[in-house]
């Protein structure tokens, strides 16, 4: 066994066979392995389901994914000024549907491993889903099904208003920056950032608007459920009063046959007397 397949483990037998391929690669001689393999620790129980989620749906992990980049992208350009903020609250809610649908996933894996369905235990797997699909670095450590524990993220995309490549925006020497051309000055400066300063508000009332539209969904498809389970009740509840009218009503019928054939043999008896 790989060290890597033990993260795809049902999560009881996690320290287990981990234990035992330590002493495998003990007894091999291959001791410095061994010790990299006893330092592995176990995964919480919403990072083992988001471990899972990578290892068998991988199609909608990878929509997840697109929708992560495709929202992160909406937001540069709106912040650079050349983006909607209706593209941008669009691909919020549809980074939020796809969070949504592989949280329900997650929901059926616990279930099924007999695990314990705290609403907790879903929003932490929600949030490792939603901070792979916004942050590069912290995707890095989800795709490989190797989580130890759940992930955060802070803020719609991690991004300045230098786009999608972050780490080079950071890295980039200052010598080149000067090099690039001459820095603004007075008023021109100050109405770039009065600009950004705009972009960013309107960025983040869009982002704003879009989280209430999908917590008002919620709440919506909540009442919906609810009302949904009070008409089964109600059903529930007629379909028996109507099976309890029917079998008295049986009752009733063979109990007026049994009077008729009274009736008939007591007017024979009569007549024959």
């Amino acid at each position: 066994m790989e060290p890597q397949e033990l993260y795809g483990l049902p999560l009881e037998r996690f320290t287990e066979e981990r234990n035992a391929l330590v002493k495998e690669l003990r007894r091999g001689g291959r001791r410095e392995e061994a010790t990299e393999v006893s330092n592995l620790r176990k995964p919480s129980v919403a990072a083992w389901a988001v471990n899972q989620l990578l290892r068998t749906q991988g199609r909608d992990v990878a929509k997840l994914f697109e929708a992560g980049d495709a929202l992160r992208e909406a937001q540069s350009l709106l912040l650079a000024g050349h983006g909607e903020a209706d593209a941008l609250r669009d691909a919020v809610e549809a980074e939020r549907v796809a969070v949504d649908h592989l949280t329900h996933r997650a929901r059926g894996l616990l279930s099924s491993e007999g695990h314990e369905l705290t609403s907790a235990t879903l929003e932490r797997v929600s949030a490792t889903l939603n901070a792979a699909a916004l942050d590069e670095d912290l995707r890095a450590q989800v795709s490989h099904g190797c989580l130890v524990r759940e992930l955060h993220h802070v803020g719609l995309g991690g991004l300045g208003a230098s786009g999608p490549s972050r780490r080079g925006a950071r890295s980039e020497p200052a010598s080149k920056k000067r090099a690039a051309g001459p820095q603004e000055k007075g008023p021109e400066r100050k109405q770039t950032r009065s600009a950004q300063a705009a972009q960013a508000a309107q960025a983040r009332k869009a982002e704003a608007e879009a989280r209430r539209r999908v917590q008002r969904t919620a709440r919506e498809l909540k009442t919906a459920q609810s009302r949904r389970d009070r008409a089964a009740d109600e059903f529930r509840r007629t379909k028996e009063a109507l099976h309890d009218a029917e079998a008295a009503a049986a009752g009733a019928e063979e109990a007026a046959a049994g009077a008729i054939r009274e009736l008939e043999e007591l007017r024979r008896t009569r007549e024959r007397g």
